[in-house]
């Protein structure tokens, strides 16, 4: 999960305000991805406003324990974290979602050039955009709706500074481990020379923890994954059935991640519009990967991107990990 649940977006405001382009976006990625002989759908749809407000409701839950563990090590190692982020920042945030750990930063890095938060749900991120300009009224917040995976520009007056990433959650491990170093990569040109990136990542641990992390007893990470679903309903004219499908969430131990799943309770045929897409009983469409590492893994995973880990920070518990590096 991430935020943990997942990432992506689309390039720039403008771009992305085109409720037409959206939804034959949204369309095509849809029917191409029920079209396949295994089928899924991208995790970056699940954050409409409703998905963005039930992964918010995720991350209080007792068993999702990687968004309150996050935000303790951001509290305890906030002074330590600011001083390897330096002095001056210009801190652009992927997948900011509600912002809330980045608040911790905000307190304490010291004279901040601006924010600019980015993030898939347009209207969720304008309104915490707002918000914080309340509580920050000197800082400037540049927020952009845009799909951090495929890239997006900076703004001009930012564009020859160096850049500090900083991107909590655990988000990155959404992606396979090449498509990691790809997307640390893009990264780490946007930094450019003098940058640094702030990443969360989880840590491997007992397969019962992670299940119960992702299949909560009160089901909200199974509302979270249905609204996929619910959202194709109501954007692109379809007819699924919530009683005809579950959420399904299993751990891989050869890779190392959680994988979920929308399972097809009964045999099916499911209209999206005029197209017909038929289920057998027990088929799955694939939603989302989270890969968990060990903090040397994902130190030379990150080295394959051009990065130079400065310093890790863990709970405790080593349940998570918030790491600081540099482009080399």
């Amino acid at each position: 999960m991430t935020q943990s649940h997942c990432l992506e977006l689309k390039s720039s405001i403008a771009s992305s305000s085109d409720p037409n382009e959206q939804t034959s976006d949204f369309l095509n990625d849809v029917l191409t991805g029920l079209s396949q002989p295994n089928k899924e759908l991208h995790c970056k749809y699940f954050y409409d406003e409703l998905g963005s407000q039930l992964f918010d409701q995720i991350c209080e839950l007792p068993e999702y324990y990687p968004t309150r563990t996050e935000s303790s090590i951001m509290r305890a190692d906030a002074d330590a974290i600011c001083q390897h982020i330096g002095e001056g920042a210009v801190l652009v945030e992927y997948g900011s979602g509600s912002s809330t750990k980045t608040r911790q930063l905000l307190d304490h890095l010291v004279d901040q050039q601006a924010y600019l938060p980015v993030d898939i749900s347009d209207e969720h991120l304008l309104r915490t955009a707002d918000q914080l300009r309340l509580d920050y009224p000197e800082l400037k917040i540049t927020p952009i709706v845009a799909d951090f995976t495929v890239g997006f520009d900076i703004p001009a007056a930012y564009r020859d500074t160096p850049i500090t990433v900083y991107f909590p959650g655990s988000t990155i491990g959404n992606l396979p481990p090449d498509a990691a170093v790809k997307l640390l990569t893009e990264i780490a040109k946007q930094c450019q020379l003098g940058g640094g990136l702030l990443i969360g990542f989880d840590l491997d641990k007992s397969p019962e923890k992670l299940i119960a992390a992702y299949d909560d007893s009160t089901g909200v990470t199974a509302k979270f994954n249905l609204n996929l679903l619910n959202r194709i309903n109501r954007e692109l004219d379809g007819n699924f059935d919530m009683e005809n499908f579950s959420h399904v969430a299993i751990y891989n131990e050869e890779h190392t991640r959680i994988e979920i799943y929308i399972e097809s309770c009964i045999e099916q045929t499911v209209a999206i519009g005029e197209i017909e897409i038929k289920f057998a009983e027990g088929e799955r469409i694939f939603t989302e990967y989270s890969h968990k590492y060990s903090i040397d893994q994902f130190q030379a995973m990150a080295g394959r991107a051009g990065f130079a880990a400065d310093a890790v920070w863990t709970d405790d518990n080593e349940l998570f990990a918030v790491m600081h590096l540099s482009v080399k």
